[in-house]
């Protein structure tokens, strides 16, 4: 299974910065927070995939996002093998976004005080800071 993970940062002067969350409304991980994501359709291009989740699960409508990293160590779902390529966008405002498709809520959240994460998000996210910094 291959889908596309993403991180939405937004960083306002001199404030923390804040990525954004979904609250997932389905198992594996039911009520857990995760990033928005999902699995690539076989047709489709992987920045494609990962603009039209984050539109899916969150509203935000975005052009393009950057690829920043793949991640592929079994057992990081429960479903099966799972190979994500996670992508990131980072905005200079509060992007409105409200929950869709597979989210029960979205919800913006200091980087540095992230709720418990579903999958392996939140080494991704730990990865993420640690490129940016």
């Amino acid at each position: 299974m291959v889908c596309c993970d993403c991180i939405v940062v937004w960083k306002s002067q001199g404030q923390t910065p804040r990525i954004l969350l979904i609250e997932r409304k389905n198992d594996p991980f039911k009520g857990n927070w995760a990033l928005p994501g999902g699995f690539v359709d076989m047709d489709e291009d992987l920045e494609h995939a990962a603009l039209r989740e984050l539109e899916e699960e969150t509203g935000i409508s975005l052009i393009k996002m950057m690829q920043f990293a793949a991640y592929g160590q079994p057992g990081r779902d429960p479903r099966g093998r799972n190979i994500s390529i996670v992508y990131y966008h980072v905005a200079d405002t509060e992007l409105d976004a409200h929950a869709g498709d597979d989210a029960a809520q979205t919800q913006w959240f200091d980087i540095d005080k992230l709720p418990a994460l579903a999958f392996d998000h939140e080494k991704i996210i730990r990865d993420f800071i640690k490129a940016i910094n």
